[in-house]
């Protein structure tokens, strides 16, 4: 920032500069900025889209069956957890709980102890674990798409003769007086199973679509619903998450070996102790008064050994020459500023030497050995020598 002739204040093109490369990481900033509020927007509205969530309006959600099953007096408790369930479990006899549980999050001790809690346990959509746990003579069968009828005769499906079975099937592995199947789609898999257990009454439903609020009012989704989920007093609609996680990742203090704090410890003292004892080694600072003169023999002596340790022979005899050609042209006559052909032009016809011979002492020839080096730098000296007797009077 400079001021004019008049005091006003003007930017430099630094500042400019600097102010230009500015706005693109404001830039950056701001879209990055928008980018994270989307993304949080989209996430507080994904949340409101869980699949089969009691209090979801959306075409996923369950919302519709919970409010008629309140609406008939059903005391309806929603849950996120085994612990919630247990505690809203007050008189599992007269309480039905149903468990949806689409990312597997419940252990095998969990499913059972889940069954505990109600009369009639309904598993909607369940997967391998939960089938091994409460029915192991159910298996699954794959996807299913398309209306089916009931095809059974049982209390569960006297008012729903048909429903929209767009979920999951499932097959009987050892047929049994205790397992009764409805709504058959293809081959010898089913939508709803019932498995008489010795804690109570075990349903396996895998047409989830027929509970959700987009189906629930087609053909006799709402029929079927309501009498499974309704056959108690009270139903626990419990959706599991990540608190019935029973086993945690283990952290990176657990997954340490005792042993490596130690070592760290010891290695960081060995390393302190290492670095005072090499510092000890160069002494105390030494105070030096400044400016420091320093004599032209110490320079051209070091400059000369540090032209033999990188072998600069070049280097050398360019240096050795530059000076040369400064005396040779003064005592010459010749100015400062002189080219080198006047140099040696002039120190030929003053030394009756040829131009060639002075000319390769003073330009063209180049040492490769040691030897050639010292010998070029006699010839300068023997040079200047001639030039200067040629120029000076006989006394």
């Amino acid at each position: 920032m400079n001021e004019d002739g008049n005091g006003t204040i003007v930017l430099t093109p630094t500042v400019g500069q600097r102010a230009k490369r500015s706005v693109f990481w404001i830039a950056a900033g701001l879209f990055t900025l928008l980018v994270a509020l989307a993304a949080l927007a989209l996430a507080g509205s994904t949340a409101a889209d869980d699949r089969l969530a009691g209090d979801n309006p959306a075409p996923g959600g369950a919302k519709a069956l919970l409010s008629v099953l309140r609406e008939q007096g059903i005391d309806v408790r929603e849950t996120h957890s085994l612990d919630e369930s247990s505690k809203a479990s007050e008189d599992p006899t007269a309480t039905t709980i149903a468990i949806y549980d689409p990312e597997a999050l419940l252990t095998q001790s969990q499913w059972e102890a889940a069954a505990t809690l109600g009369a009639t346990v309904v598993l909607i959509d369940p997967g391998f674990d939960a089938l091994h746990a409460l029915a192991p003579d159910v298996a699954n069968a794959g996807d299913v798409s398309g209306p089916v009828d009931a095809g059974c005769d049982s209390p569960l499906t006297r008012h729903a003769e048909q429903i929209s079975a767009d979920g999951s099937a499932y097959r009987i592995v050892t047929p049994s007086d205790s397992v009764r199947t409805c709504y058959a789609s293809y081959g010898d898999t089913y939508s709803l199973v019932t498995v008489d257990a010795t804690s109570g009454t075990i349903v396996v439903l895998g047409a989830t679509d027929a509970v959700t609020n987009e189906f629930i009012a087609d053909r006799s989704n709402a029929a079927l619903a309501l009498t499974v989920f309704g056959q108690t007093d009270r139903l626990i609609w419990y959706l599991p998450s990540i608190d019935d996680l029973s086993a945690r990742a283990p952290t990176a203090g657990e997954l340490t070996p005792p042993w490596v704090i130690p070592a760290i410890a010891m290695f960081a003292i060995a390393a302190v102790a290492a670095a005072l004892w090499r510092g000890r080694r160069f002494g105390p600072l030494v105070v030096e008064n400044l400016p420091v003169t320093v004599r032209s023999s110490e320079t051209m002596e070091g400059r000369a050994r540090l032209y033999e340790s990188a072998s600069a022979r070049s280097r050398a005899i360019d240096a050795l020459r530059v000076a040369s050609l400064e005396r040779i042209a003064a005592e010459c006559g010749l100015s400062r500023l002189a080219k080198v052909d006047d140099v040696v032009n002039a120190a030929a016809a003053t030394t009756g030497a040829p131009v060639e011979v002075v000319r390769r002492v003073l330009v063209d020839a180049l040492p490769e050995t040691d030897r050639q080096l010292l010998s070029l730098s006699d010839d300068l000296t023997r040079l200047e020598a001639a030039v200067r007797a040629a120029v000076t009077p006989n006394s």
